[in-house]
């Protein structure tokens, strides 16, 4: 059963104690977890499906956890691919929490997996205030959502150290000028790392992994 507490207690703390411990469970078993958030459409599930590719090149053993509202089509796609995957629908929850996550990981067969992407919910607002308890996080925008992304949505970007900026090969079409972007999440961020990608085509994807430590 899904149990989620509330009252006078401190609610973040509560979030961040629960993350913890999915961070430990992951550690304790080796997989290194990476958060992947951005809005429906940004190419969240193209984007791990290239990341998976280039580290099962590698030998590495790579899981996905596909979470959405409702629907199972990323998890198909997961499963299509050859991947170790579980779904998550939250039905009015327009995030994952670790309190989901950890069900999940309760049930996933860690200890066939060495990366575990966990796709998070299609959304830039409500994943910024609920930790996962994964090793890194990233931010997928696509050109496609406009230049404002970051100006709009400045919390979860000044908070999230790597971005990436995706289906470049659109930036043309639909007028967009991916440096816009960069230079939005430099202001909020100085010290974060952007990547830009097309994930069709699987440009800047070496790139990313580089970027979340797991190009080693």
């Amino acid at each position: 059963m899904h149990e989620i507490r509330t009252g006078f207690g401190d609610v973040l703390k509560r979030q961040l104690e629960l993350a913890e411990r999915n961070y430990e469970l992951l550690a304790d078993h080796g997989v290194r977890a990476v958060n992947v958030m951005g809005a429906i459409g940004s190419g969240k599930t193209t984007l791990i499906l290239r990341l998976a590719e280039r580290l099962r090149a590698r030998g590495l053993r790579v899981g996905a956890i596909a979470g959405d509202v409702a629907g199972d089509d990323d998890f198909k796609k997961f499963q299509a691919a050859g991947l170790p995957s579980a779904l998550i629908n939250t039905e009015d929850q327009c995030h994952l929490d670790p309190h989901r996550v950890r069900h999940a990981l309760q049930e996933f067969p860690l200890a066939e997996v060495d990366v575990l992407f966990v796709e998070n919910v299609g959304n830039l607002v409500c994943p910024a205030d609920f930790p996962l308890g994964c090793e890194q996080e990233v931010v997928v925008i696509s050109v496609t959502e406009g230049d404002d992304m970051v100006r709009k949505h400045p919390k979860i970007f000044a908070q999230t150290d790597v971005v990436t900026i995706n289906k470049l090969d659109l930036a043309e079409v639909v007028g967009v000028n991916p440096q816009r972007l960069v230079e939005d999440y430099r202001r909020v961020n100085p010290h974060g790392r952007v990547v830009l990608t097309d994930a069709k085509s699987g440009r800047g994807v070496e790139e990313l992994l580089s970027a979340l430590g797991l190009a080693e």
